[in-house]
């Protein structure tokens, strides 16, 4: 089997780099690839639990994480082994970058979750995303991560709740790698 073959593209390792280091790399099944959006499916990948207070990440936890190579974040769906929606975790990252077999994404600080139903839209991090100096080092950098933020916000509280649903994106898909369809969130275009 050739090393690009589909069969060999659908395990990749997710590389998280923060402030220049690796934070965690991991690997992941590939669901999708259409030369913009890279969704990918994996357990979490953390040491045991991890409670943010308003929500769990623990063993059995599975993500569904889509990445984009045009946008400015990463936007995690996260539901326990039993499959309950707990709700998405959203990334400010750079675009993801895929080389080879390694989906490589950099973590700007900023975070948004949204609760399962949509109801309950939080803004993370904000305070350590001024502290990390990018809006010195690099303002452009600085303005898309926050525009981003606002972005997924907006969206997120526009269609909450029970509307999410309704505006469910179909995935684009050029190569499906016999995956099953990874759909976008449903508060999110797909374009």
């Amino acid at each position: 089997m050739s090393a690009n073959s589909a069969e060999s593209l659908r395990r990749l390792e997710v590389v998280l780099v923060k402030a220049g280091r690796t934070k965690i790399r991991y690997e992941a099944e590939l669901l999708v690839d259409d030369g913009t959006r890279v969704p990918v499916r994996a357990p979490w990948a953390g040491e045991g639990v991890r409670d943010f207070g308003f929500v769990r990440f623990e063993p059995g936890d599975v993500f569904t994480e889509h990445y984009w190579r045009d946008r400015w974040y990463a936007v995690k769906e996260v539901r326990s082994g039993e499959g309950t929606l707990k709700g998405w975790y959203c990334d400010i990252t750079r675009p993801a970058t895929l080389n080879g077999a390694e989906l490589v994404v950099e973590d700007l600080d900023l975070d948004l979750w949204v609760s399962a139903d949509g109801k309950e839209v939080l803004r993370l991090d904000e305070d350590e995303f001024e502290e990390s100096g990018l809006t010195e080092r690099d303002p452009e950098a600085a303005s898309a991560a926050t525009r981003a933020l606002d972005e997924l916000d907006e969206l997120a509280h526009l269609f909450g709740g029970a509307g999410l649903h309704r505006h469910a994106a179909p995935p684009r898909s050029a190569t499906s790698h016999s995956a099953p369809a990874a759909d976008t969130p449903p508060w999110l275009p797909s374009s």
